[in-house]
C-alpha cells in the first residue's frame, strides 16, 4: 500500500538502537524519527500521498498493528513481529539509568505530563527527564516553534517522545527532521498509558492482535469509524488485492 513498513522484531530494535545511540557523544540517529505504523497509519497513506512521504521519510516505520506483521509473515518475512509504541516505550525506560539516556515528552496536556513524569520516577528509577512540553491546540507560531526547537536543543536529549496522534505526530517529526537533536518516537497514546490515564489490553488480546478492540471498547464514539473503515480497506487492499 505504498508504506515500507520495517519487517522487524523488538529484539532487532532495541539492538540498533543500543548500537547508534550513544549517550556520551552526538549519536548517530540524532535529527531523525520513527514512526509507530498500524492500520490506520497505512491507510491514510495509501490515500494520502504527502503523509505516505512522511510515513516513507524517517528512519523507520515499525510494525505497531499486529496485522501489519501478519502481512509480513505471509510475504515471507518470518522473523518480523508487532513491535508497539508503548512497548518499545517501556523497553528504553528500563535501561536508561543504565544507559544515560535523555528524554524529552512532547504533547498532550500539562496534566498528563505530569502524571506521566510521577510514575516513570517510581517505575524506572534513576531515569532521567529532561524535559516536557504541552502544546497548544493550534499550530505553533514560528517564535514558539524556533522557541521549543531551541529549549530541546539546549538539554541534549537522546530522545524525544512526540505523544499528538496520528497523523499530527508524524507530520510535526518530518517537519522537524534534521532541526532537532535526539532522535524522534511517535508514540499516539503513549503518554496516556504511562501516565495511567487508560490501562492497555490485556497479554491475551495483544497476543491474538486485539488490541484495537479493546480500545473501542474503551472510546467507541471516536474509534468506530476509524476502526471501521481502516480495517476495512487494510484487508481489502493488503490482504486480497496483496499491495
Amino acid at each position: 500500500m505504498g508504506v515500507n513498513i520495517a519487517a522487524i522484531n523488538m529484539e532487532w530494535l532495541m539492538n540498533y538502537l543500543d548500537k547508534h545511540i550513544k549517550p556520551e557523544q552526538c549519536h548517530d540517529l540524532s535529527g531523525d524519527y520513527i514512526c509507530i505504523s498500524n492500520v490506520h497509519t497505512t491507510v491514510t497513506s495509501f490515500e494520502d500521498e504527502e503523509y505516505c512521504a512522511v510515513q516513507n521519510g524517517g528512519l523507520m516505520a515499525i510494525p505497531d498493528g499486529g496485522p501489519l506483521s501478519t502481512v509480513g509473515h505471509m510475504r515471507g518475512y518470518k522473523n518480523m513481529s508487532r513491535t508497539t509504541g508503548p512497548d518499545l516505550m517501556g523497553q528504553i525506560f528500563k535501561i536508561s539509568a543504565q544507559k544515560g539516556y535523555r528524554h524529552f515528552f512532547y504533547g498532550s496536556t500539562a496534566n498528563t505530563l505530569k502524571k506521566l513524569a510521577d510514575k516513570l520516577l517510581e517505575s524506572y528509577p534513576g531515569i532521567t527527564i529532561a524535559g516536557m512540553y504541552s502544546p497548544p491546540f493550534r499550530p505553533l507560531t514560528n517564535e514558539e516553534d524556533r522557541f521549543i526547537i531551541n529549549k530541546i536543543n539546549s538539554l541534549e536529549v537522546d530522545f524525544i517522545w512526540i505523544g499528538l496522534g496520528a497523523p499530527k505526530q508524524e507530520v510535526f517529526m518530518a517537519e522537524h527532521q534534521g532541526k532537532i537533536t535526539g532522535l524522534m518516537i511517535g508514540v499516539g497514546a503513549g503518554f496516556d498509558y504511562y501516565a495511567g490515564n487508560i490501562m492497555r489490553a490485556p497479554q491475551w488480546m495483544q497476543k491474538m492482535n486485539l488490541e484495537w478492540l479493546y480500545r473501542l471498547i474503551q472510546d467507541p464514539f471516536r474509534l468506530f469509524y476509524r476502526y471501521f473503515h481502516s480495517n476495512k480497506k487494510f484487508i481489502w487492499e493488503a490482504i486480497v488485492k496483496g499491495k
